[in-house]
């Protein structure tokens, strides 16, 4: 069956009559046809979900829910995977079924064994990440945190199985968000302890490798991504838990790791909690700038990622305190920008921490407009309206003010990033108009004219309809 993957296009007309048998395949009397139905139906979940919810969607879930429960573990181990993947595809149009969903896999934790246990977090992980927020009602939270605290609590710290479970409390606690408080104070604390047994073990280890083990660090990674979803979950409750421990302080040891793993989940906890709870972050920013700043190394793209993104969310919140940073970060955000073949997501993420910089900053950022305004155009001109690129092309336009020299050979690139917006807020609209009739004056009504006779036709009419240029 693996046709699927390279041939979607030419099996589609069969899909209607396909599916409905292979759903009646998970039926079988044979164990292998019913787990092998759950992996084939998994390869077509995406066409699955593009269709009327009634059509395929919902006779799927609720077959795949009863091979989550079969009677043989490989059936329930290729369910339970293929139910995963289904919930990456349908993602909110699973709302409606929670109660029925929730039910099923809350049953299977009585049911599963070990190796089936991981691939069940792994499904309540998925199934938080997919549908978000409106997983935060009373009645599915009573139906999911009784079992997955009953064996967080069975768990002991040095237990391996510990990883799944952090990672699918993670999403949980992200998606729950104030629907998590009730159980975040055992949690938070145990994450805490977690990050500093191992790095305990790893000093002694270092000082005495004969004497001791080397400690495994994944505890520490996933530790710290289970308090990043808290952060991100709980926002401003999670103030008091960060007040009353250490984590400043062990985050400070996390963010100097050799391992980049470690360092890439640091950076990260760090910007959820520069916007959950800056005040704690602030007295420690003298001595995590220069940090952040020898991590702007895109050979190791993840920590790189992160540490950009935290910069940005780091600047937004320090304002014009931030101007003694500006030297340590700058060049090297310049640099990956203009990097061949620097990976979308770095490039978007650094395009917004310059924009950043250059709104917290824009005397210090302005005069190396010319060296990055033209890939800054074009690695945002894809992503969608958002904050993060709200705040980004103030920064753009507050430079521009400081140095308009700085845009003109690349202005044609403003104009088409300024016309990838579909719905700027008024204030912003009214940057964006300033500059486009402030350049069109400059230059005079001719070359104004020669000069947009090169734009393509749907970035002209754009810009006649949203600017009157």
């Amino acid at each position: 069956m693996c046709v699927c993957a390279r041939c979607m296009q030419g099996m589609v007309p069969y899909l209607p009559e396909l599916i409905p048998h292979l759903i009646q395949c998970l039926c079988d009397k044979k164990a292998l046809v019913r787990s092998i139905a759950c992996w084939t139906l998994s390869r077509y979940a995406h066409w699955v979900v593009s269709q009327p919810p009634d059509a395929h969607l919902k006779p799927l879930m609720t077959e795949l829910l009863k091979r989550i429960l079969d009677g043989n573990k490989r059936v329930q181990e290729a369910a339970c995977s293929a139910f995963a993947t289904l919930e990456e595809e349908a993602c909110t149009e699973l709302v409606p079924y929670l109660s029925f969903i929730l039910d099923t896999l809350v049953f299977a934790f009585g049911k599963y064994q070990h190796k089936n246990l991981l691939i069940l977090y792994d499904a309540i992980g998925t199934l938080a990440d997919s549908v978000g927020h409106h997983l935060n009602q009373p009645e599915y939270i009573q139906k999911l945190m009784p079992p997955l605290i009953a064996k967080w609590n069975e768990l002991k710290d040095e237990d391996k199985d510990l990883f799944p479970l952090l990672e699918c409390l993670s999403s949980v606690a992200t998606a729950l968000q104030s629907g998590f408080l009730p159980y975040c104070e055992p949690v938070y604390q145990r994450c805490v302890t977690l990050v500093q047994k191992t790095l305990a073990q790893a000093m002694m280890y270092s000082q005495q490798p004969d004497q001791y083990e080397a400690p495994d660090k994944d505890f520490m990674i996933v530790a710290l991504d289970l308090l990043s979803g808290l952060a991100e979950g709980l926002g401003g409750h999670v103030d008091t838990l960060v007040a009353r421990s250490n984590i400043m302080t062990l985050l400070f040891q996390c963010m100097q790791d050799t391992m980049p793993e470690v360092r890439q989940s640091s950076f990260a906890l760090l910007g959820d909690l520069t916007k959950a709870c800056f005040p704690h972050v602030k007295p420690c920013i003298a001595e995590f700038m220069p940090i952040l700043g020898t991590n702007l190394n895109p050979e190791f793209i993840s920590v790189c990622n992160n540490a950009t993104w935290a910069i940005g969310e780091i600047c937004m919140q320090m304002g014009v305190e931030m101007q003694p940073y500006i030297a340590m970060v700058l060049n090297q955000l310049v640099e990956i920008i203009n990097r061949p073949n620097t990976p979308k997501t770095l490039l978007e993420n650094t395009a917004i921490t310059i924009g950043r910089l250059g709104y917290v900053c824009p005397q210090e950022v302005a005069p190396m407009l010319p060296q990055f305004i033209r890939p800054w155009c074009t690695s945002l001109r894809n992503i969608r309206d958002n904050e993060e690129k709200d705040s980004a092309f103030r920064g753009i336009c507050i430079m521009i003010g400081v140095n308009p020299g700085g845009v003109v050979q690349d202005f044609i690139f403003f104009c088409d990033a300024v016309a990838s917006w579909v719905n700027p807020k008024d204030d912003l609209r009214d940057m964006f108009y300033k500059i486009l009739h402030g350049f069109k004056e400059q230059v005079g009504e001719e070359n104004w004219q020669q000069f947009s006779e090169q734009f393509p036709p749907l970035l002209k009419e754009r810009l006649a309809a949203c600017y009157g240029v």
